[in-house]
């Protein structure tokens, strides 16, 4: 090595020490080492027996090195390739050591190492590799390639490889789940529990330090609390609880589940730093389900306890409380500090002797096998190895998975979400039709990554060994909306890296990494919800409102994301459904956001509390209206903690749908996103095929079977529907369990007119070109009504998409939305601060995600916002502050603007003279005659 190249590397590790320095006084290790060049000078440290950084630099590689297919990951498994082969010697790291080093790199370039091996001369360290990689699954098309070109070039060592694929030793032969495991529980909170409590939106920049973002879960009393467990119960893992609550709402967070296995789990391997596996956690009422595809994610467990029920009375009626609530009693505690045990043969919760509840759905044969394997992609990739070895080998592969659960019954029709389903199921038996309760691979045809999970997804497609996009999948997008409205230093640092990586996986970036096209910031849904050309589409996105109102789309976490990326394929059982359909007519006052909170409303009240649409697909019957404007339906549905949504529209409303979509996806085209795949192009060509199908009549829009059967039915009654409505966080509720859930649905004389209005938000994915239009229309009737408009309260506008601006700039709108703003957005010099004072006016807002975030702009604390957007929980849109709990009112458009010019909540006289005349979002059921 040069004199000049050797000095670069020093200066490249003395900067690191100064980072290692700066991360000890925050409490924290050095940081995994991902790069090529601060590798290869720790390599070169190693070399010289002399150098005083050895000993550390010895550490750092073999305990603090990124494995999968980082770059440091390349040049360490070339470097132990030169270990086995006796090309280096180094007295700490024997042939052995190395190749159990290998072995704990998990694909990409230590499995080009150890086929290199395998397949070499050397008879004896190519039976050592050949045993190793008998105990691998993340292997790629390259990987597999080579493996049948040996066998089938007589390779006797490649033979045996093979043979043990095929009958899946990598799994066989894997220590069997314990008969018993002991917890000890810990009450993270009362109610339910948000993934902002686990991982905070505001701290997303700190996502993949796993290490740096774990210290922000919950608070530090509790982690010092947990830790105090863990010391007292050191043969028991910490379950943590959302005590008369859900587990895991709003978010299909990874982070939040790397946090709870960061501080109760157990490390994945003591070669991989901060990488823990195995959470348990539970709630009275279960876990989120998209919360719960992240714990399977890292072999967890996830149980429903139910541990409180409704009292009733001697006549079997419900007991309720001043407030009209259902009264609750215990069924058995869970305080902090008691000691369980979950038995995974009898698949029950033990205190003791006492069996307190069945979880038999926690630990089902394929959650078990996810446990057994560390996770649910070992699984996946294991099944698609061992077909692979079997059809090289010529032979049938012996059953070893619990196979697909699939579920017939005969005579009995197929709901949207059951259809979609058996349209796009693999490997199951040929010809069978499958209902909700089956467990399938399906698979995906839309994959969405946003910017402050996208970071974590590109270390799972790492860790993975992925390098390029599947070829299954028809379209994939990567946004830049979470960090759209502060470019600051962290999103300078972290974004154009993303881009650049997903750009070269395949991905269409919203951001050029060549700057060739303009920066893109829409919201992802939004986008997403453009790219879905055919409503039989499965979407898998990396937020939970990932909800198109076209196919169905599941939110998910970063890994599965980058499952779906990687494999074109998601596993997971058909939901049951619900059915919801309206009845009556749409008052000329009421918005379309007001049916949407009026049917949760609704649905609680028809079914005495109970949230029928928890964990199941709500299939809306929506028929009426576009895409845009359906998607503020679905987008809700995540706050209803629906599985999904499906829109059943009418075969006319769908085509105009679909040619809205493919104008959008044309002036991406134009824009130049596309790549040279020419994926754009491609979604344009099959939406004009889809068209095609439905006006021939050959296949009309997507309708489920009359004989379909529901998990319930749910009629929405639009004449009862008067008032604007409101979701409340309802802040001071006695019931801490009652605080910031989506449940309490309030009408806007609730208040009166004395309720004070601190800021109005109009944006996030909740909104669409007809509610910017509203903003607009408002204000000129309160100009021509007063002739000017003031506002008391400042009011934040941030347009879901660029599209949206183009076109109200066309049609003359935002002309006058510039006329009453104090402040508009200017991507030329975006802002690189936070605001954290608002004066009375309007903000124009570059496109995004803004405030609904809570990463980067937040309202001042202590105050009460009335907000357009989904979030209310505690901390997310605003926080408290001393003697004030910041509080984030959710309602319609023009409530919210009306709310910022009054400065306090309209009454009904006051909201129905500001919308005189103005063309709200109108809907109408679908016409049976």
């Amino acid at each position: 090595m040069s004199a000049i190249i050797l000095k670069e590397y020093m200066s490249i590790y003395n900067d690191y020490l100064l980072e290692v320095v700066e991360r000890k006084g925050q409490g924290l290790h050095p940081k995994p080492i991902d790069g090529a060049e601060l590798l290869s000078e720790v390599i070169a440290q190693i070399k010289d027996t002399t150098n005083e950084h050895r000993i550390e630099s010895l550490r750092l590689f073999i305990y603090n090195t990124l494995p999968g297919t980082t770059p440091a990951a390349v040049v360490k498994a070339q470097f132990l390739k030169e270990i086995i082969l006796g090309q280096e010697t180094v007295a700490e790291i024997t042939p052995d050591f190395a190749f159990e080093l290998l072995s704990h790199m998990k694909g990409g370039p230590s499995i080009k190492v150890l086929l290199d091996i395998a397949l070499g001369e050397n008879e004896v360290i190519a039976k050592q590799a050949a045993e190793v990689l008998k105990t691998q699954v993340f292997l790629y098309d390259a990987d597999t390639a080579r493996l049948a070109a040996a066998y089938q070039a007589g390779n006797a060592i490649a033979k045996d490889i093979l043979e043990s694929y095929a009958q899946a030793e990598f799994f066989t032969k894997l220590p069997e789940v314990p008969e018993e495991i002991k917890v000890v529980t810990y009450i993270a909170a009362e109610g339910d529990i948000s993934t902002d409590l686990l991982s905070p939106g505001n701290q997303a920049h700190s996502r993949s330090d796993r290490e740096l973002h774990g210290k922000c879960m919950i608070t530090p009393q509790a982690q010092a609390e947990i830790e105090d467990l863990k010391r007292q119960h050191p043969d028991a893992s910490v379950m943590l609880i959302a005590e008369k609550g859900t587990m895991g709402v709003g978010s299909s967070r990874m982070s939040g589940v790397n946090n709870v296995a960061l501080w109760t789990g157990k490390q994945a391997s003591p070669y991989i730093p901060f990488v823990n596996i195995a959470p348990i956690v539970a709630g009275t009422n279960g876990i989120s389900p998209i919360f719960l595809t992240t714990v399977d994610v890292t072999g967890g467990i996830g149980i429903d306890l139910q541990n409180w029920k409704k009292q009733v009375d001697a006549d079997g009626n419900v007991v309720r409380n001043e407030a009209g609530d259902p009264v609750l009693e215990e069924v058995y505690s869970v305080a902090t500090g008691t000691v369980l045990t979950i038995n995974t043969k009898t698949k029950k919760l033990y205190n003791g002797e006492v069996e307190l509840k069945d979880i038999s759905k926690s630990l089902t044969p394929q959650k078990l096998e996810f446990i057994k394997a560390g996770g649910s992609y070992a699984i996946v990739f294991g099944k698609k190895i061992q077909t692979f070895a079997a059809q090289t080998l010529g032979v049938t592969a012996p059953t070893v998975f619990a196979p697909a659960k699939e579920v017939s019954v005969e005579g009995q029709g197929l709901t949207a979400v059951e259809k979609i389903f058996n349209k796009n199921a693999v490997g199951v038996t040929p010809g069978k039709t499958l209902h909700a309760g089956s467990d399938v691979r399906v698979k995906v045809n839309i994959v969405g990554s946003q910017d402050t999970t996208g970071l974590m997804t590109a270390q799972e497609l790492e860790s993975m060994a992925a390098t390029v996009i599947s070829p299954v999948v028809d379209g994939a997008y990567q946004s830049g909306c979470h960090t759209a409205s502060v470019w600051d230093k962290k999103a300078q640092a972290n974004i154009p890296k993303l881009m650049k990586f997903m750009n070269e996986f395949g991905v269409i970036t919203a951001r050029d990494p060549q700057g060739e096209y303009h920066a893109m910031t829409d919201v992802i849904h939004k986008v997403l919800n453009d790219i879905t050309v055919d409503e039989w589409a499965i979407i898998i996105g990396g937020d939970s409102h990932t909800r198109m109102s076209k196919g169905v789309a599941f939110g998910a976490d970063s890994g599965t994301v980058a499952l779906a990326l990687a494999t074109g394929e998601a596993s997971m059982p058909i939901p049951e459904s619900v059915k919801v359909t309206f009845k009556g007519t749409m008052k000329e006052h009421m918005d379309f956001r007001d049916v949407v909170h009026a049917t949760q409303a609704q649905m609680l009240q028809q079914f005495d509390g109970e949230n029928v649409f928890q964990g199941r697909i709500i299939e809306v019957h929506i028929g009426t209206l576009l895409a845009d404007q359906a998607f503020t339906f679905t987008d809700w549905t995540a706050e209803m903690k629906a599985k999904a949504s499906i829109c059943i529209s009418q075969d006319e409303t769908l085509i105009q749908s679909l040619e809205i979509a493919k104008s959008r996806i044309q002036i991406m085209i134009e824009k130049g996103m596309d790549n040279h795949n020419q994926v754009l192009q491609g979604l344009i060509d099959k939406a004009n095929k889809r068209i095609a199908e439905i006006r021939s009549g050959e296949k009309p829009a997507l309708q489920p079977d009359a004989n379909a059967k529901y998990y319930a039915e749910v009629v929405i009654d639009l004449d009862i529907i008067d008032e604007p409505m409101i979701a409340d966080p309802d802040v001071n509720n006695a019931d801490v369990s009652k605080r910031y859930t989506h449940d309490t649905i309030r009408e806007l004389s609730f208040y009166g007119a004395d309720k004070k209005v601190d800021l109005g938000f109009v944006g996030s994915c909740m909104v669409h070109k007809d509610d910017l239009k509203i903003v607009s229309q408002m204000l000129k009737n309160v100009e021509a009504q007063k002739g000017y408009v003031a506002f008391n309260a400042p009011l934040v506008v941030a347009a879901p998409t660029y599209n949206i601006i183009d076109e109200l700039k066309a049609e003359g709108d935002w002309e006058f939305l510039q006329k009453y703003s104090g402040f508009e957005f200017n991507d030329a010099m975006p802002k690189s601060t936070a605001r954290t004072e608002y004066e009375n006016i309007l903000y124009l807002e570059r496109p995004g995600c803004n405030l609904c975030m809570g990463n980067q702009e937040k309202a001042a604390k202590g105050d009460t916002v009335m907000a357009t957007s989904t979030r209310l929980f505690q901390g997310r849109v605003v926080e408290d502050r001393d003697g004030k709990k910041g509080e984030s009112l959710l309602a319609s458009t023009p409530v919210v603007v009306l709310s910022a010019i009054l400065g306090r909540i309209p009454t009904i006289e006051e909201y129905k003279a500001a919308v005189q005349g103005i063309n709200l979002t109108k809907f109408a059921p679908i016409s049976t005659n």
